[in-house]
């Protein structure tokens, strides 16, 4: 491979955070939204009641997503935090030992012992903590934690995927509004599989197969419920 070519590429991991973030929102408020509101739709005896529950539903789930993902990956960036802390502290009390940490984890990867060691001393000579928290920890700029981008790219794609199915319950009257919903959240859910296969460089038909038929899985049964009351 060229050197070219391989500085060209784009690896998924470099956006992993907010496309993971965006593709739990836009499935959450797909499946969400649609389960709610064909359970609703199988007991409510006017359209209204079901306009009223997918509306507060998708104003709620958004709130939801947003406070949820953001307390969430805050607390991940805490964790982070305090690691990167403990190993700054130990890269003053104990260089040395953090010297043979660091040429063990690439002698493990396959690098020969004295060329290990020459690359452990060169990186913790250029930035010790750089290196530690990216080899020995396991955090980068990549993969850290970003709770308010995670947060707003997870609250955007909810109400991206709560729109279609709230669309079908205005646009259709009471006794189409199940099929209706259904229906367009499933192609829905097939375009959200497609995308994030795509994007992700994965094959189709898994990410596919696996949201389809979890969103049906869950709107079958709030409708089986909705129908008993």
């Amino acid at each position: 491979m060229s050197e070219g070519h391989a500085s060209q590429q784009d690896h998924m991991v470099h956006r992993f955070a907010w496309f993971r973030s965006a593709v739990l929102g836009a499935n959450d408020g797909i499946v969400s939204i649609s389960s709610l509101t064909v359970g609703v739709a199988a007991a409510a005896s006017d359209k209204s009641t079901v306009m009223v529950a997918a509306v507060a539903g998708l104003v709620a789930g958004a709130i939801s997503m947003a406070a949820g993902v953001y307390v969430s990956v805050s607390s991940q960036a805490d964790a982070e935090r305090a690691d990167i802390a403990r190993e700054k502290q130990a890269l003053e009390d104990h260089p040395e030992r953090e010297l043979e940490e660091l040429t063990a984890i690439y002698e493990h990867r396959g690098v020969a012992p004295d060329l290990a060691r020459e690359v452990a001393e060169d990186l913790m000579e250029k930035d010790a903590l750089l290196a530690h928290t990216r080899d020995e920890i396991g955090i980068s700029a990549a993969n850290a934690a970003k709770p308010m981008g995670a947060a707003l790219a997870s609250t955007a794609a909810f109400a991206v995927g709560a729109a279609p199915p709230v669309l079908a319950t205005l646009l259709n009257p009471l006794d189409t509004i199940i099929p209706a919903v259904a229906g367009t959240s499933l192609v829905c859910l097939v375009g959200l599989g497609a995308a994030s296969a795509i994007a992700g460089g994965a094959p189709l038909l898994p990410a596919i197969s696996r949201v389809t038929l979890w969103g049906a899985f869950a709107m079958a049964l709030t409708s089986a419920i909705g129908s008993l009351f």
